[in-house]
């Protein structure tokens, strides 16, 4: 089911990612980041060891917890993301896109099978916002998407956004950020393939930089982003 993952990883899903910038604002402004060589080795330390790593294998155990219909697995996954955010810009930003999907998703599937209520209970039963990888997962899984094309998509719609805000911020031209995307194909797929093996325990990250750059991005004097 390629169509349903090119619309749920597009960058036009009006989700509001793109008023985001995963702390990469605060990196540019302090000159973390300055050039795209930059942003490149940011994106593959992310990759190894951050946190889209460790949120995209939560994003595969609500996929996994949707396809058993293990609801009580899901809430659980979704409160164990929660508590992994360093900083409340990354909650509240992985909460507002979260519920943004499942709000949208429900209005497109009544459009086409009157689905619309099975999103909404899921919602509702989750009892609390849902974070945008568990709800990348329940889709994906309702959309009877391929699990490893579905990981695939997910960590292709992150880097499309970090370096979309990365051309901003720099700035880079497009050209250059489209380079900067197709050398990172081969690194996307490896690492999609390390995190369909994690197990529970294997589920931690390194992702300190991004939160001392949340930090410092909240109270940043100028800003376009809103983390």
């Amino acid at each position: 089911m390629i169509l349903p993952l090119l619309q749920l990883s597009s960058p036009a899903l009006p989700l509001g990612a793109y008023s985001y910038s995963d702390g990469l604002e605060t990196l540019v402004e302090t000159g973390s980041i300055a050039n795209a060589e930059d942003l490149n080795h940011w994106l593959i330390q992310d990759l190894n060891y951050g946190a889209i790593r460790l949120e995209a294998a939560l994003m595969m155990r609500a996929f996994q917890s949707f396809i058993n219909q293990d609801l009580a697995s899901i809430c659980h996954w979704n409160s164990w993301l929660s508590a992994s955010k360093e900083t409340s810009e990354l909650r509240l930003q992985s909460w507002q896109m979260g519920n943004s999907l499942l709000a949208l998703m429900g209005e497109i599937y009544q459009a086409n099978n009157g689905d619309h209520d099975y999103f909404q209970y899921i919602k509702s039963a989750i009892d609390q916002p849902c974070n945008y990888a568990i709800a990348f997962g329940i889709t994906a899984a309702h959309s009877q998407i391929d699990p490893q094309t579905a990981l695939l998509g997910y960590l292709h719609s992150w880097a499309t956004h970090i370096i979309g805000a990365g051309v901003k911020l720099i700035p880079l031209g497009q050209t250059i950020g489209q380079k900067l995307l197709w050398q990172l194909s081969p690194t996307l797929t490896e690492i999609s393939q390390q995190i369909l093996m994690l197990n529970d325990d294997d589920l931690v990250s390194c992702s300190w930089g991004l939160g001392l750059a949340s930090m410092a991005h909240e109270i940043q004097y100028t800003r376009l982003f809103r983390s």
